[in-house]
C-alpha cells in the first residue's frame, strides 16, 4: 500500500456514523490493544476556539520538555497535520503502516456489523501512534460535539476545555447553544478539572456549570477581565492575564483577533490547571510556547503588501470574530472578499455581519460534495444583502482574479470553509514560488 492508497482508504469510510455512541470506537480500540489508555490527555471540546487552544496548549507542553501529541481536526494542507508530535507531523510512511494493520480490523468489524467511520478511523490510527511514540501527554481536539465523538473514549484527562459555543451542525448537535454545550460537556468525566472559555452565551454557561457540578469537577472559568495591558498589531497581540493562582504573565500570541485573547485566556487558565496536577511548565515555557505556536488559516497574514488575510471562518461565531479583525486592522483599506461556503451551513448569518465591510465580493465553490456553487452563493448574497459579486467556480480561478483586484495598498480576505482555506494556501503559495 501506498501513502496514496492509504488516504484513499480512510477518505472511503462513511463521514458519519450510522447511530450515536461510543461502542463502535470502544470496540475497535479494544482489538488494538486500547492504546488511547497509555498516555495523559487534554480534552478540548467546543464550536470555535478548539484548534488555536490545541495549537497554544501543544507548544506550551513541548517547550516544557514533554514528549507531546496533538490531534486536530480538519487539516489545512496536509492530511498528516491531523497527527503531530512535538510540532512536526507523523510519516508518510508510519501512517502506512498504521493504515496496513488498522484497516483489515475495520474491514472485519464491517462483516460483523459494526460499521467504522472515517474520524473513528482516523483517531483509532492517531492513538496508536501516540501510544507507540510513548508521547507523555495529548492534546485532542474533538472531531464533532464531543458526548458521542471518537475521542471521548479517552479515560478522565488532565482538563477538560470547553471553548466558545455558537450554533454550528444543528441539525446533528442541536439547535440551541444549550442543546450544543450539553453535547460538547460530555467530554467532561468524574472527578477532574473543566476549563471554561470566558464569555459564553448566558444558557450555555448554566449548562457546562451543571454538568461539572453533577460530575463533580473543579470548575475554572477564564475571566476575560483579567485580560489587560494589551497591544494589537496585524502580526499578534501582546498581553498580561492574571491566572487563577493569582500571578500575572505577559505572553505574545501570533494569532489576529480579538478573540485570541480570549482563547489565551482559556490556555493559560488550563496550564494552571496542569500545573496544579504536577505537570511541571515554567514561565519562560509558556512564554516561548506562545510565541512559537502555529495555526494556519486562522485569521493567518499570507501577506503584508497586499495585506492578504485566509480565515477558515464558516459559522457565526467564527464570522463575527472575522468581523472585528476586519474592522479593527484593515480600516481605510479598499477590501475585497473572496467567499466558499458548505451548503448545509447558516450562510445568511454567517454573512450577515462581514459582508458588509467588503468593496468587491468573488464567490466561488470549494471542493466538496457539501459546497454550495458559486453562482448560488453569489444569488443568495444579492437576495439577501443586496450585494453584486463575481461568481468564479474554480477556486484557483477565482484567487487570480481576487489578486488582479487588490492593489499594493488594499487588503484580500479570503473565508468560508476550510476547504478553501486549504485550496487557497496552497494555491497562494504555488504563486509565490512563481508555478
Amino acid at each position: 500500500m501506498t501513502y496514496e492508497e492509504a488516504v484513499r482508504s480512510i477518505d472511503s469510510l462513511l463521514t458519519f456514523g450510522i447511530r450515536p455512541g461510543l461502542s463502535r470506537i470502544g470496540e475497535l480500540m479494544k482489538r488494538l490493544g486500547d492504546p488511547q489508555e497509555s498516555f495523559r490527555t487534554v480534552h478540548v471540546a467546543g464550536t470555535n476556539g478548539k484548534g488555536s487552544v490545541c495549537a497554544l496548549l501543544s507548544s506550551v507542553l513541548t517547550q516544557a520538555g514533554y514528549k507531546t501529541g496533538l490531534f486536530i481536526s480538519p487539516f489545512v494542507l496536509d492530511f498528516r497535520e491531523r497527527f503531530q508530535i512535538n510540532g512536526s507531523m507523523i510519516e508518510k510512511q508510519k501512517l502506512t503502516e498504521l493504515v496496513e494493520e488498522i484497516y483489515p480490523v475495520v474491514l472485519q468489524m464491517k462483516d460483523e456489523g459494526l460499521v467504522i467511520t472515517e474520524f473513528e478511523f482516523v483517531f483509532a490510527v492517531a492513538a496508536c501512534w501516540f501510544s507507540r511514540e510513548k508521547c507523555d501527554i495529548v492534546v485532542l481536539e474533538t472531531g464533532l460535539g464531543g458526548r458521542f465523538d471518537a475521542t471521548n473514549i479517552i479515560k478522565s484527562p488532565l482538563a477538560s476545555v470547553i471553548m466558545s459555543i455558537s450554533l454550528d451542525h444543528t441539525k446533528i448537535l442541536g439547535d440551541t447553544t444549550a442543546k450544543i454545550a450539553f453535547e460538547k460537556c460530555g467530554i467532561i468525566k468524574p472527578g477532574g478539572y473543566t476549563v471554561c472559555y470566558g464569555e459564553q452565551p448566558q444558557d450555555a454557561e448554566e449548562v457546562i456549570r451543571t454538568c461539572a457540578k453533577e460530575k463533580n469537577n473543579i470548575l475554572v472559568t477564564a475571566d476575560t477581565e483579567k485580560i489587560t495591558d494589551v497591544n494589537t498589531t496585524i502580526d499578534g497581540s501582546d498581553l498580561s492575564y492574571t491566572i487563577p493562582d493569582g500571578k500575572t504573565i505577559r505572553v505574545h500570541i501570533p494569532f489576529l483577533g480579538e478573540h485570541q485573547l480570549k482563547n489565551a485566556a482559556a490556555a493559560l487558565c488550563t496550564v494552571c490547571v496542569l500545573k496544579k496536577q504536577g505537570i511541571k511548565i515554567s514561565d519562560e515555557d509558556i512564554k516561548n510556547g506562545f510565541k512559537n505556536a502555529f495555526f494556519p488559516a486562522r485569521l493567518e497574514l499570507l501577506s503584508k503588501e497586499p495585506l492578504i488575510l485566509l480565515d477558515g471562518a464558516h459559522n457565526p461565531g467564527g464570522t463575527e470574530a472575522l468581523y472585528n479583525a476586519v474592522k479593527k486592522h484593515l480600516s481605510g483599506k479598499r477590501k475585497t472578499a473572496l467567499i466558499g461556503m458548505l451548503a448545509d451551513k447558516d450562510i445568511e448569518t454567517a454573512l450577515s455581519k462581514p459582508i458588509t465591510l467588503f468593496d468587491e465580493i468573488i464567490t466561488t465553490t470549494p471542493t466538496s460534495p457539501r459546497a454550495m456553487p458559486a453562482e448560488k452563493l453569489s444569488g443568495l448574497i444579492k437576495n439577501s444583502f443586496d450585494k453584486s459579486s463575481y461568481p468564479i467556480d474554480k477556486p484557483a480561478d477565482a484567487l487570480r482574479l481576487a489578486l488582479e483586484k487588490t492593489g499594493k495598498h488594499d487588503a484580500l480576505v479570503v473565508f468560508g470553509s476550510l476547504y478553501l482555506a486549504s485550496e487557497i494556501r496552497k494555491e497562494f503559495l504555488s504563486i509565490c514560488k512563481g508555478e
